[in-house]
């Protein structure tokens, strides 16, 4: 501990993480919600897109550049926070099997009137995401906000100040790879089971649809949410949702390479997180032009790194998520949601987390959430 509301957590150099996959539950989908043309919640499933495949996946010509100037954009400086999932919770409580729990000033009476979600953590699945992959990531460091709430740890993501500069001087072109990944979308799927995919209608990109699901890490119980890409209803899986990538064609050995170590790793954990077993890629070239399509199975990219020079391994990502987890429930004990716990991480050094006073910039959960109303 490096001060009195100071707390440390080791991650580096991390051969403490190197040992057996620790058990993970399948993800089972808990739910689903949709944000609609103007970013507004929806309990409902009228932006989910379903995945036309191409005739041919070695032959198609799309131009991720069509349209850009025609994009409806996201208000990016509006904070989000954990929002739209806790309209989700709050509208969905009764799944989550709310039970009466004991408060900190006594350790035998049950108070009837206090309820606590049957669950450890609640977040956004980029989130975990971004830990699965910290053991191996070399860029770009992270800070996570915690508060712990009627006895779930709440987690939401805060960007970096690095984050905000590389945000705020985007350039042109970056911007266009951005759009790109949302006009490849539009080539694969349509909103009508059946249709036909529409590329001449404006990309809109506070259109989503989220899928909620709900795992076990060992003894960490999780509810998050992500937003999924499409659902492919000839897959024969009972999860039948599909995601889309785009990447630069590979010409060389060492793109390849690079490929694998540092774009499969993040793929990997985004989809595996949620139980989606599809990922479809579109390689584009220098002009924006997909020329062909690969598929890739979620659970075997582990494997298909192992030939290249200095691997990531599967087991490290899911053994550092699981002692951070260990880690906040150790550190966060304040149950209050005005109280927030800052953790903050670089490349090569440990997470440091630090507890705020209250009603710090930190708070994230909304009145509208934490009043009495919400929870009767």
């Amino acid at each position: 501990m490096a001060g009195p509301h100071m707390y440390k957590f080791r991650t580096y150099p991390g051969n403490q993480f190197n040992k057996a996959f620790p058990f993970f539950r399948i993800p089972e989908e808990y739910g689903y919600f949709s944000q609609d043309c103007d970013r507004q919640f929806r309990s409902d499933k009228s932006q989910l897109r379903f995945y036309v495949p191409p005739a041919n996946m070695n032959r198609v010509k799309y131009d991720l550049t069509h349209g850009y100037s025609n994009l409806i954009r996201k208000d990016e400086n509006k904070k989000e926070y954990l929002d739209d999932l806790l309209k989700w919770v709050v509208e969905n409580k009764m799944k989550f099997q709310i039970v009466p729990r004991q408060t900190q000033d006594s350790n035998e009476d049950i108070h009837p009137q206090i309820t606590s979600l049957n669950t450890d953590f609640v977040c956004w699945r980029g989130l975990l995401t971004r830990l699965l992959c910290t053991p191996y990531e070399n860029r770009d460091g992270w800070i996570i906000a915690v508060t712990l709430f009627r006895g779930t740890y709440y987690l939401c993501e805060f960007e970096t100040e690095e984050k905000r500069h590389e945000r705020e001087t985007t350039t042109e072109r970056q911007d266009q790879m951005c759009y790109g990944g949302w006009k490849f979308e539009q080539y694969l799927t349509t909103n009508v089971e059946g249709g036909s995919p529409d590329t001449s209608v404006p990309v809109n990109n506070n259109e989503g649809f989220c899928s909620v699901v709900r795992t076990r890490l060992n003894k960490h119980s999780l509810v998050f949410g992500g937003e999924v890409d499409c659902v492919d209803l000839a897959h024969g899986s009972k999860n039948k949702y599909v995601e889309l990538k785009t990447s630069r064609r590979i010409d060389h050995p060492r793109q390849r390479e690079n490929f694998h170590r540092y774009k499969l790793i993040k793929w990997w954990a985004q989809s595996f997180l949620i139980g989606i077993e599809k990922i479809v890629c579109g390689f584009r070239d220098d002009d924006g032009i997909v020329h062909s399509l690969e598929e890739f199975a979620t659970q075997g990219i582990p494997d298909m790194v192992k030939g290249i020079r200095n691997p990531w391994n599967a087991a490290v990502c899911f053994n550092f998520l699981d002692m951070f987890l260990d880690f906040l429930k150790e550190t966060v004990t304040t149950d209050d949601p005005r109280v927030v716990y800052v953790c903050r991480w670089q490349p090569k050094e440990d997470v440091s987390c630090e507890k705020m006073a209250p009603n710090s910039e930190f708070v994230f959960l909304p009145d509208r959430f934490t009043q009495e109303e919400a929870w009767g």
